[in-house]
C-alpha cells in the first residue's frame, strides 16, 4: 500500500508517527535483487540431500545442516509416514494439555540416555528450546552470561529472561572469569554457550569454561545444535567430546541438523526439567512437535546409533574440504568442524562470490549482519557424511575458478 494514501490521526503535537514507516524505507533486499545477487529464500523444488534443484537446475548442496545425510534415509522417511497414518498430521494442542504423545515420551527417554542425562524435554523447535529454558530459569536477581558469538536463540532467550544478561568475549574464559568475579554471592548465575559455533565452526573451550564456572558457582548450559551427531563418541556432543558430561548441567540440541527433522530438546536433572515443563511459557503455550517430526527424529537417533560410520564419513569429508579450501587460498578462520566458512569481509564481496558459485552450480549460504559482525561477512559451507568425493572435487574446481574472478582475499 502506498503510505501516502494512509491517513493518520493527529494530536496536539502533530501527525502521529507510523510504525510501518521503517518498512517503507527498507530497500536493501530490492537493491540486491536488482543486481542479481540476492542469495536468500531460494525455492528448492527437489532434493536428494547432496544435490538440489532450483529453477530447473541441479546444484551441489553445500549449505545444509543435514550433517549425517539422514533426511532421505528410507527408515527415517518410513517412520514419518507411519506416524502420520497412526496419529494424523498434528497434535492440535500444547504438550501441557492434549498434545503429548507416547512418541514424545519415548523420544525424551532415548535422548536423555544418548547424551548421558537423567531426563529430557522435547520442544517444537530448537529456537524455542533456548527461549523456554533461559526465560524460565533466569529470574530477577540472576545473571546469564553468554558468549558474544552465540546463536540468536540464546541471545533472544536471554532477552526474555527477567535476570541480567552479560556477554563475554568469544571463547575467552579469562573474560568470563573477570565478569563472574564482579558478581555478588546473592546473584544466581548461568553460563550459556554454543558447543560448535554455527557461523565460523569453532568449538567452545569447554574444559576452560567448566573450570571457571565451577570456581564461581555458575551452572552451565551447552547449545549442541551443531554438535549432536557431529562431536564426541558416537556423535553424543560437545560434553562427551571433552569427557565432561557430568560437569555440564544442561545440554540443548535441535532436530533440524543431524536428526533429520524439526524440533529440539534440553536434557539435564529431572527436577529442573519438571520445573521448566510447568513454568516455561514458550513451552506451555506452543503446539507440540507433530507426530511425523517426532517419529523421524526418533528413527534418526536409532540410525545414528546403528550406523556410526556416518560420523566418521562426515569428519573425513569435512577435513578434506578444510584442507583443500585453505590450499586454494581461501580464509577459513578457526573452524574445527564440518562448518567451513569462507571469510569475505564485506557484504558486496560476499554477494559477488555467492553469485559466482551459484552460476557454477554450487549452493552455499551467505552470512551477513546480523548473523555475523559487519567486518566478518562470510559464505558458510557445511558438509555431509553422504557427500561423495566427486561432489567435493566438483565444488573445489568451482571454488578455484571463481576465486581470482571475484577477487577474494587470500589467506
Amino acid at each position: 500500500m502506498d503510505p501516502t494514501r494512509k491517513n493518520f490521526a493527529t494530536n496536539g503535537s502533530g501527525t502521529i508517527r507510523d510504525v510501518f514507516q521503517r518498512t517503507y524505507a527498507y530497500q536493501d533486499a530490492r537493491l540486491a535483487r536488482a543486481t542479481g545477487s540476492y542469495p536468500f529464500f531460494m525455492p528448492i523444488s527437489e532434493s536428494d540431500a547432496t544435490e538440489v534443484v532450483v529453477d530447473g537446475r541441479r546444484f551441489i548442496m553445500l549449505g545444509s545442516n543435514n550433517y549425517l545425510g539422514l533426511t532421505h534415509h528410507p527408515e527415517v522417511v518410513e517412520a514419518a509416514r507411519r506416524a502420520v497414518d497412526r496419529y494424523g498430521t498434528s497434535c492440535t494442542g500444547s504438550r501441557l494439555l492434549n498434545g503429548t504423545l507416547d512418541l514424545h515420551v519415548e523420544l525424551e527417554a532415548r535422548l536423555a540416555r544418548f547424551v548421558g542425562k537423567e531426563a529430557a524435554l522435547v520442544f517444537s523447535t530448537g529456537y524455542q528450546s533456548n527461549l523456554a529454558v533461559l526465560s524460565c530459569l533466569v529470574g530477577r536477581g540472576d545473571v546469564v552470561l553468554r558468549d558474544r558469538e552465540n546463536h540468536a536463540s540464546i541471545v533472544d532467550g536471554c532477552t526474555l529472561a527477567f535476570g541480567q544478561t552479560l556477554a563475554y568475549r568469544h571463547n575467552a574464559m579469562s573474560d568470563l572469569e573477570r565478569i563472574l568475579m564482579k558478581l555478588s554471592p546473592g546473584q544466581g548465575r548461568l553460563v550459556a554457550t554454543d558447543g560448535v559455533f554455527s557461523m565460523e565452526g569453532d568449538i567452545v573451550d569447554l574444559p576452560g569454561l567448566v573450570a571457571v564456572a565451577s570456581a564461581h558457582g555458575a551452572r552451565v548450559m551447552i547449545d549442541d545444535a551443531h554438535a549432536l551427531g557431529v562431536l564426541g563418541p558416537g556423535g553424543r556432543g560437545t560434553a562427551a567430546h571433552f569427557g565432561l558430561t557430568d560437569r555440564v548441567d544442561l545440554i540443548m540440541a535441535s532436530f533440524s541438523k543431524s536428526l533429520a527433522s524439526v524440533g529440539g530438546f534440553v536434557a539435564g536433572e529431572a527436577q529442573v526439567l519438571e520445573y521448566v515443563r510447568h513454568r516455561a511459557r514458550p513451552f506451555i503455550f506452543s503446539a507440540s512437535i507433530p507426530p511425523s517430526a517426532a517419529a523421524a527424529a526418533l528413527k534418526a537417533l536409532e540410525v545414528l546409533e546403528a550406523e556410526p560410520w556416518r560420523v566418521s564419513a562426515l569428519w573425513r569429508n569435512a577435513t578434506y574440504m578444510r584442507e583443500q579450501l585453505a590450499s586454494l587460498g581461501y580464509v577459513i578462520g578457526a573452524t574445527q568442524s564440518p562448518i567451513v566458512p569462507i571469510v569475505t569481509g564485506d557484504v558486496t564481496t560476499t554477494f559477488r562470490l555467492w553469485r559466482a558459485l551459484f552460476d557454477e552450480g554450487i549452493f552455499v549460504n551467505a552470512a551477513i549482519p546480523p548473523a555475523v559482525s559487519g567486518h566478518r561477512c562470510l559464505l558458510r559451507t557445511s558438509y555431509m557424511a553422504t557427500h561423495q568425493k566427486e561432489h567435493l572435487d566438483r565444488a573445489l574446481a568451482a571454488f578455484q575458478r571463481v576465486r581470482e574472478k571475484v577477487g577474494v582475499a587470500s589467506s
